[in-house]
């Protein structure tokens, strides 16, 4: 069920007065055009649904409303300021208050600030255990995500919706811009290959947000024993794959601007080798290297060190050849470049990429079997244009936005 988008009412306002502010803490992020109005702004759509109602949120960091001053409300403050009964909040990876490592275990707990109880989504338990949803009427979900299939917030959405139609219980998806969903491109997922870092057979970048992900997953019946989850979808307004959106909180610790959230899809990937892609520095997804990457070619050098987010980077304390890429412009695409280069610049190509964790992350083994033979970009690119093209022809049945 998608409901109308509507402007602010004087609910949101009463909202906004009686919620505490914080200041935007990232100022790496350009200010966006307040035109967009993200659907967790949209309070008169949805907050009438949760009154008298046991409610679950699935949500972190980036589970904010936003103000015209720059300051923001999270979403589980202002829905308890107004006495919606919150009574389990669902934490998924990096943590409710997104400050948890690339896969590290995220525990179950209370949240200081209201009291109430966070289970964890991450770890062992990826997907709610049927007891958590017992005593719930409605579930919200409200997670900013950045238009990639290894981001795991798409398998997040995938098993709560999943539980939620187990369940019988309405699933409000609160939309959010994808800041990479003006293009799709990539290599494809084969479903032999799903994992948490990808469960469907989608490219690398979908271009779609979440609650037009969502309805594809219902769409395509990709649930299990294809059920189908009942929505209600709260849309964001004035806003189109054709805008440019800027993130103003890190959606996860290695993300820290605009920079970072355009170079991932393309960075990403070396996430499944083994070159350190900036994490255990200031520039994470901004540039790469490795202690045997050669040095006459890759002369840009750093030494990662443990820092939020990263415990223990690749390459802890060793100094790193590789390239800066702080100062090049990002164009609308997926580009293999600088993994090609990586790869051909490397002393020992036996352990340039990771066992089964480049096919993770890339959906196929056929991608690095490509680059091992010599293929170039434009070949290796070339061979994703069919299922890319057949891709789109599925995504626009669900598209929400223009």
């Amino acid at each position: 069920m998608k409901l109308d988008k509507v402007k602010n009412t004087v609910l949101l306002f009463v909202l906004l007065l009686i919620s505490c502010g914080n200041k935007f803490k990232s100022e790496t992020f350009k200010k966006n055009d307040h035109s967009i109005i993200v659907g967790a702004n949209n309070t008169s759509t949805y907050v009438s649904l949760l009154q008298e109602k046991r409610i679950g949120v699935v949500a972190n960091q980036t589970s904010v409303i936003f103000k015209d001053d720059h300051s923001y409300t999270h979403l589980i403050d202002s829905l308890i300021s107004l006495n919606i009964n919150v009574t389990t909040i669902f934490s998924p990876e990096h943590g409710f208050r997104g400050n948890k490592d690339a896969g590290e275990s995220v525990e179950n707990g209370v949240d200081i600030k209201t009291g109430v109880p966070i289970i964890s989504l991450h770890g062992s338990h990826k997907k709610p255990k049927k007891e958590t949803l017992e005593n719930l009427d409605i579930m919200i979900f409200d997670i900013q995500d950045i238009g990639v299939r290894f981001y795991t917030y798409l398998s997040t959405l995938h098993y709560i919706m999943e539980s939620c139609a187990e369940a019988n219980i309405p699933l409000v998806i609160l939309d959010r811009p994808n800041p990479n969903g003006q293009y799709v491109d990539g290599p494809t997922m084969e479903k032999k290959h799903r994992s948490f870092l990808g469960m469907h057979e989608i490219p690398l970048v979908h271009g779609m947000t979440l609650a037009e992900y969502a309805q594809m997953i219902n769409g395509e019946k990709w649930l299990s024993d294809s059920k189908v989850c009942e929505l209600i979808i709260v849309s964001c307004s004035n806003y189109n794959h054709d805008k440019s959106y800027s993130l103003p909180i890190r959606p996860s610790p290695n993300i820290p601007n605009d920079l970072a959230v355009k170079l991932y899809p393309s960075l990403g990937l070396f996430e499944g080798t083994n070159i350190n892609a900036g994490r255990g520095t200031e520039f994470q997804f901004q540039r790469y290297g490795a202690p045997f990457l050669d040095s006459t070619v890759m002369k840009f050098t750093y030494i990662p060190h443990p820092n939020f987010g990263a415990k223990n980077p690749k390459h802890n304390d060793i100094l790193c050849f590789g390239e800066n890429l702080q100062n090049v412009l990002v164009k609308k695409e997926l580009t293999l470049k600088w993994l090609i280069k990586a790869y051909e610049n490397c002393k020992d190509k036996s352990q340039f990429f990771l066992k089964k964790g480049f096919t993770k992350h890339a959906g196929t083994v056929t991608l690095q079997t490509q680059i091992e033979k010599g293929l170039t970009e434009e070949d290796i690119k070339a061979t994703w244009i069919d299922d890319l093209e057949a891709f789109k022809k599925i995504r626009k049945k669900y598209l929400i936005y223009d």
